[in-house]
């Protein structure tokens, strides 16, 4: 059976790649490896949701399904001030998160995490490039659960590509948490703002 990037261990041979982007005025530097989502370049559907993310933001902050770090960087080179934590299944992914960030200069928490499982505390904000392929229960799971862990007025940001459901999605975020934005439309993806009520 072949292996998914949101394998825990994955078993496939080491591939190692490494690549700079150009972000927030800054030349980031990046590892990636076989096993991995998107091991080529980082992923346009979370470069367009960093690149959606408001220009202040503040205290903590969960990247869910960190994978190798892409998302994680980027939101520090934008909003170095950050409590940054990265939740992610697959250790091999992880352990590139974590060098990833300290190549570039930055800092956070690193969780392995069958989706929120392991993740505790509270957030003020949550991203997410769901793992699609993971299937529609999954990932509507981890949007309920996105809403336990986000405190009042808190907000979940997440991308997802017409083609793979976003409709659908937005139309139970918006059941879920009632204060829905589509914050940008490109390229066939949806990025979405769900706000937590007070």
């Amino acid at each position: 059976m072949a292996e998914h990037y949101y394998t825990q261990n994955p078993e496939s041979a080491h591939e190692y790649r490494r690549f700079t982007v150009e972000a927030f005025g800054r030349q980031l530097e990046f590892e990636t490896d076989a096993g991995v989502f998107s091991k080529e370049h980082i992923d346009p559907g979370s470069r367009l949701l960093c690149d959606s993310l408001p220009e202040e933001m503040e205290g903590r902050v969960l990247d869910m399904g960190a994978g190798w770090g892409a998302m994680s960087v980027l939101i520090l080179a934008g909003h170095p001030g950050l409590e940054l934590t990265m939740a992610e299944i697959n250790e091999r992914a992880l352990d590139l998160a974590r060098a990833n960030l300290k190549r570039n200069g930055m800092s956070g928490q690193a969780i392995v995490s069958d989706g929120f499982s392991a993740v505790e505390g509270m957030f003020e904000n949550i991203v997410t490039n769901p793992p699609i392929r993971a299937g529609k229960a999954v990932i509507y799971g981890m949007f309920r659960d996105a809403k336990e862990h986000l405190v009042p007025g808190g907000c979940l940001y997440l991308v997802i590509r017409r083609q793979q459901g976003a409709e659908s999605a937005g139309k139970y975020l918006k059941e879920l948490y009632g204060d829905v934005e589509v914050v940008r439309k490109k390229s066939g993806y949806v990025v979405y703002r769900c706000r937590k009520g007070c």
